[in-house]
């Protein structure tokens, strides 16, 4: 099947680049008609921060919908008439750019600062919902930019201006800039180059409609589509590239330019679909962890990469055709045209050594691996505030503003919420105020509020810490241990600890309750694919050992650079900031996909050249020298795609892209060229041993096809093939 879809897409090139052509103009034409706007709840469902939220939607829904701070500095001081004056018009104008969103205005109690003061703005919204739209959010803010003037400043901060905001920066284009160097480099020639760059941006214009039609029915958060565009990059240039590679090979061989092109997708193509297959599963996996913004960032990113792959495998055949043999044209001075015989290349000599002392070579390298992971125990997950945007943006501003004025708790206050149908529930309030008000880590709490109807109340509580800090995670905990059982003790009230701060607290606590169940389930399905694949118990083990490795030394960098100081330092993180909890199942995901690809394009290599030699080290040294190049350009281009997203202000998207770049890095070049020959040489035959009994049942599935391309079946092709068309 694989080989008459790559025989019909180069004989019928011209209609396979008109339909992409085409599906490129209908996916921005109905996302630009019926695309959605790009919204997230963090909540996490059968939570105490979620039963406070639902009593207060139920009995007190103008406390329960979203807020906006608005925050002002006035010279003239905050109580000076003409200094009111202004702020009712500023808030005038705010209520008419979204007249249907904003409900009612909230003074906070004056601050420590007489100069500044914040109007909490209390939206009509429920969190979650589609009732606010980043138009509308937008809207709100160019009011509140449009107030500024000379001694009168007005900032907007809180989560939903925060994920509006325009924080855009052109990290897709410094990554593309990156892989065009690279694929000169690799390839030698502006053609060949060009090509797997023309398909990664036409798959990423595909991928963003289908995006924002997914926004239309799902819940996809704000920082979705830097992700995707990401891994689009990423995974769209290397799976062409590994075609790409083929191609050229086959021709050196002697094919003619459409053997060539059956040949590279019914073998490098088929293992692009194994590996882009297994990378959109894993990532379709998160969407049984049951939060809403998981599975429009799953479905997202996994759209993306599906778009990548399925380009890889028909329009690239397409393009080859118009190429045929002319691929190396506008040859780049310098750079080989051919590789040399694997036997004289660097990388069949570096295997050699690493074969001559295994055992040094094996622990060296599982020593880095530890040495880096070590710091991923102390990871601090959480939810990073506004304090990580950069001073440009009016949320940071705010952010500081009320920090002046108020504490950083004042950024991230949290709520008791009671039902107070029944005198027990207003007094369970007034006394869990008053010993919340005794904790240290409180600075404050504002006197109780009652619904308009009475069946509700809630207090608020400033911590004296920030929403990010570890100090406020601990606060909610003694709340919710200490407070609260003391306050309902013997009158069987409900009482429940809310806010946004605390939802993250519990999202992050059902996060990692079922994040070593879905490593588990990933690294079990890793297992069976190879052990099915390569007919082996031991290399599916070597390999899920060594890419547990690989991705707990990501995480272990990340850990380091999100505690600040010089590492973090150096993306642009200098206060230590939590990680959310989502980030390193989403990292484990992407990673054990991406670490697939480069695991089953060197093994199918080494055990193509052991089934042919029967010689365990020679099967590896040569399976290396075959890959060593397209390996190291694959990871080069990955590397430095997920890096140029480091410069992004978005800290989500700053944290994955330096656990990716990490992951593969380490992957390409301690595990693939160090850890991979070593243990390999240790194991001997041993490599591919497999029980007879597990032969039988087990199915036979071949990643790579056919292989070799001097075989009687490739030789005949080559006779009888018809001319190109």
């Amino acid at each position: 099947m694989l080989e008459r879809l790559a025989d019909w897409c180069y004989s019928q090139r011209r209609i396979v680049v008109l339909l992409w052509i085409i599906g490129l103009l209908l996916a921005l034409s109905l996302s630009t008609a019926f695309g959605g706007d790009f919204r997230a709840d963090f909540r996490a469902g059968d939570s105490d921060s979620q039963d406070a939220f639902d009593l207060l939607e139920e009995r007190f829904p103008a406390r329960a919908g979203s807020t906006i701070d608005v925050v002002f500095r006035a010279d003239a001081g905050w109580d000076d008439p003409g200094t009111q004056q202004r702020v009712q018009a500023v808030l005038a104008d705010i209520e008419a750019a979204a007249p249907d969103l904003v409900g009612a205005f909230e003074p906070r109690p004056p601050g420590r600062l007489p100069d500044i003061g914040v109007i909490e703005v209390q939206m009509t919204d429920t969190p979650g919902t589609d009732d606010i739209s980043r138009d509308d959010v937008r809207a709100i803010l160019h009011a509140v930019e449009a107030a500024n003037a000379p001694g009168f400043q007005v900032e907007a901060g809180g989560d939903i201006i925060m994920f509006a905001e325009d924080q855009e920066f052109g990290s897709e284009g410094l990554g593309l800039i990156a892989a065009v160097i690279i694929l000169l480099v690799a390839f030698g020639s502006v053609l060949a180059a060009g090509l797997p760059i023309s398909i990664a941006i036409l798959g990423l214009g595909i991928a963003t409609g289908v995006m924002m039609l997914l926004a239309r029915v799902l819940q996809v958060p704000d920082f979705a589509p830097q992700m995707a565009n990401m891994m689009g990059i990423g995974v769209g240039i290397d799976y062409s590239l590994f075609i790409l590679a083929r191609y050229k090979q086959a021709l050196r061989d002697g094919l003619e330019p459409r053997d060539a092109v059956v040949l590279s997708v019914t073998t490098a193509g088929r293992a692009v679909i194994f590996a882009g297959a297994t990378v959109v599963i894993a990532i379709l996996g998160l969407m049984v962890m049951g939060l809403g913004f998981l599975y429009g960032l799953a479905a997202s990113v996994s759209a993306t990469i599906f778009v990548m792959m399925l380009a890889a495998i028909t329009l690239l055949p397409a393009l080859l055709g118009f190429v045929g043999r002319t691929i190396d044209r506008l040859h780049i001075p310098f750079v080989k045209r051919e590789d040399a015989a694997n036997q004289h290349t660097a990388a069949h000599r570096w295997a050699r050594m690493i074969q001559r002392y295994p055992w040094p070579a094996a622990l060296m390298a599982l020593a880095f691996l530890v040495a880096l992971s070590l710091p991923a125990l102390d990871m601090h997950f959480g939810f990073p505030d506004a304090s990580n945007n950069p001073t440009s943006s009016t949320t940071r501003r705010a952010f500081d503003l009320q920090t002046e004025a108020y504490g950083p708790g004042a950024n991230g206050p949290l709520m008791l919420v009671t039902d107070s149908r029944s005198e027990a529930g207003l007094a369970v309030l007034d006394r869990a105020a008053d010993l919340a008000a005794q904790d240290p880590g409180v600075a404050i709490v504002l006197p109780p509020q009652p619904s308009p109807s009475g069946d509700a109340a809630l207090a608020i509580v400033i911590p004296t810490t920030g929403p990010q800090s570890i100090e406020t995670e601990r606060l909610v905990e003694r709340l919710r241990a200490d407070v609260v059982p003391a306050a309902t003790a013997g009158n069987g009230a409900s009482l429940h600890v809310g806010g946004l701060t605390a939802a993250f607290v519990d999202q992050n606590d059902y996060l990692m309750k079922r994040l070593p169940w879905f490593i588990g389930a990933v690294v079990l399905l890793s297992f069976l694919l190879l052990m099915v694949v390569f007919r082996s118990i031991l290399v599916p083990v070597k390999a899920a050992i060594v890419n547990l490795l690989s991705i707990t030394a990501a995480y272990g960098v990340v850990s380091m650079a999100m505690k600040g100081g010089f590492v973090g330092g150096l993306i642009g993180l200098e206060e230590a900031t939590p990680i959310p909890g989502f980030i390193p199942m989403m990292m484990f995901a992407i990673l054990f996909g991406l670490s697939m690809d480069y695991e089953v394009f060197l093994l199918s290599r080494i055990k193509e050249e052991y089934d042919r030699t029967g010689d365990n080290a020679t099967a590896v040294a040569d399976g290396l020298a075959a890959t060593a190049r397209v390996i190291t350009a694959a990871a080069a281009i990955m590397v430095s795609v997920f890096s140029a997203f480091l410069l992004t202000p978005i800290v989500f998207v700053k944290i994955v892209g330096l656990g990716l770049a990490t992951a593969i890095a380490v992957d390409a070049s301690i595990v693939r060229m160090i850890l991979v020959p070593a243990t390999m040489e240790l194991l001997g035959d041993r490599n591919w041993w497999y029980p007879a009994w597990l032969e039988r049942i087990t199915p036979r599935i071949s990643v790579e096809g056919r292989v070799d391309p001097i075989d009687e079946e490739l030789a005949r092709m080559v006779e009888e093939a018809p001319e190109p068309v």
